[in-house]
C-alpha cells in the first residue's frame, strides 16, 4: 500500500542534491560529517549544512582498494573510493570535512582524504567518564574555533542553543515515525524505516525534514500493517548501514522477519540525543554525543541498557548484530552482546558478518532462513 505523505517525502528528498547546491548558491557553506559524534549543532550555528559521508555502496570499494587494504571495513573503503572517484556530490560540495577518530582505520583514512579535501579531526575520547567529557568539549570548542575562522562567521551561545533546539525537533519527528514500528504488527517494514532515516540525514532544510516527517506519522499512526500478523519481529543493531548496504534488512524481510527497530548510527542511535538540558551549550553537546552507545567506548555499557530498552518497546522476538568484515570493535563486542542477549533478556540472538557485496547473499539468506525457522 502506499501513502502520499512517505510519495511525497521521497519525492522531495530525490532532489537533496538540488537542495544542497541551492544553499551553496545562497551562501551556505556545507560540513561533510562522517560519524554521530560530529555535532549537527555547531555546523548549523555556523550557518552552515551538515551531510552525511559515510559510504554505503559497493562501487566506490574496488577503486579503494587500489590503495587501501582488501581486509578492512567495507565502510571505510567505500567513502575514501568516493573521494578517489569524485563520485559522491556531497563530498565534492563539503568545504570542510569534520572527522572523528573513532576506529583506527577511519583514522587512518582521514590522513589520506586530507589530499582532497580539508579535514579536520575531532579526537574522540574512548571512555565515557568526567574526564572526557571535558576533553570533548576541548574538541568541540576547536571545532567552533575552525569554523569561525573558515566561514567568517561568530558561533554565539545563543545560536547554538537555537540549533540544539532545532535538531532536538528534528529527532523528535524522526522518533515518532520510527516508534510506529512498536505497533504489532508494524505499518512500516525495516526497509522503509533504514529509507527514511537515510533520505532525511540529506536533508539541508531541516524545517521542511520536519514537516514532512510529521506529516508521514499522521497518516501512517492508523495505518495498517505492511506484514504479516506472525512476522518474527527483529532488532537490528550492530555497524552503520544505508541504502546500498541494506541488503541484510532486505534478506530478513524477504525471509518472513519483520525488522521493527534498527540501533545504529543511521537510524534509532541518532533520535536518542536529546539536548533538553540547562546549562553551557558546549558542555551539553559533549556530554550528550560521547554517551553514545558506539563499539569504540571502552567499557561501552550504554549499549545494553540501549538494547535492553528497545527490546522492551519494539516486543521483540530476537536480536540480530550487523558486523562488516574488518570491523572489530564491533565484532569483538558482539561476543559480550550475545551473552547479554541472551542471558538477560532472553532472547534468540544471530551475528552476522558480512561485507557490502552481493557474493554471499544466498549463504546469509540459508543462515536467516534457518534463525527465523528456529523463532517460530
Amino acid at each position: 500500500m502506499t501513502y502520499a505523505s512517505l510519495e511525497h517525502f521521497r519525492d522531495v528528498t530525490s532532489r537533496n542534491v538540488l537542495a544542497l547546491q541551492e544553499a551553496r548558491e545562497k551562501g551556505r557553506k556545507v560540513v561533510g560529517q562522517f560519524c554521530i559524534y560530529s555535532p549537527l549543532e555547531i555546523a548549523l550555528a555556523a550557518d552552515a549544512v551538515p551531510v552525511s559521508l559515510c559510504g554505503t555502496k559497493q562501487d566506490s570499494i574496488p577503486v579503494a582498494e587500489e590503495v587501501l587494504p582488501r581486509c578492512l571495513c567495507p565502510l571505510i573503503k567505500s567513502s575514501f573510493g568516493f573521494a578517489l572517484q569524485d563520485s559522491c556530490p556531497y563530498l565534492a560540495a563539503s568545504d570542510i570535512v569534520v572527522a572523528d577518530a573513532t576506529c583506527d582505520g577511519k583514522k587512518k583514512m582521514y590522513e589520506l582524504l586530507a589530499a582532497y579535501k580539508p579535514v579536520m579531526v575531532l579526537q574522540l575520547p574512548q571512555i565515557q567518564d568526567e574526564r572526557a567529557h571535558a576533553y570533548w568539549r576541548e574538541q568541540y570548542a576547536l571545532l567552533v574555533a575552525r569554523l569561525e575562522e573558515d566561514f567568517g562567521v561568530r558561533i554565539t551561545e545563543e545560536k547554538l542553543r537555537a540549533a540544539m533546539n532545532l535538531t532536538s525537533r528534528l529527532r523528535q519527528a524522526l522518533k515518532k515515525v520510527l516508534d510506529l514500528a512498536r505497533r504489532r504488527p508494524s505499518p512500516l517494514r525495516g526497509l522503509d524505516l533504514l529509507d527514511i532515516c537515510f533520505r532525511a540525514s540529506f536533508m539541508p532544510d531541516y524545517e521542511q525534514a520536519i514537516r514532512l516527517l510529521e506529516a508521514i506519522h499522521a497518516e501512517l499512526q492508523d495505518a495498517p500493517a505492511a506484514v504479516a500478523a506472525d512476522a518474527p519481529r527483529i532488532l537490528l543493531t550492530g555497524v552503520p548501514t544505508g541504502m546500498g548496504s541494506h541488503k541484510v534488512v532486505q534478506l530478513l524481510e524477504e525471509c518472513g522477519a519483520s525488522v521493527v527497530c534498527i540501533d545504529n548510527c543511521t537510524c534509532y542511535k541518532k533520535v536518542l540525543l536529546d539536548m533538553a538540558e540547562e546549562g553551557d551549550a558546549l558542555d551539553v553537546l559533549a556530554r550528550r554525543y560521547l554517551d553514545m552507545h558506539c563499539a569504540v567506548m571502552s567499557p561501552n555499557p550504554h549499549r545494553y541498557s540501549v538494547l535492553r530498552d528497545l527490546a522492551r518497546d519494539f516486543a521483540v522476538d530476537a536480536v540480530v548484530d550487523l558486523t562488516w568484515q574488518g570491523c572489530q570493535p564491533y565484532d569483538v563486542e558482539s561476543w559480550s552482546v550475545k551473552k547479554f542477549v541472551r542471558e538477560e533478556l532472553g532472547l534468540p540472538f544471530l551475528q552476522v558478518v558480512t561485507d557490502y557485496s552481493g557474493a554471499d547473499t544466498e549463504q546469509l539468506k540459508v543462515r536467516l532462513e534457518a534463525f527465523l525457522e528456529m523463532l517460530s
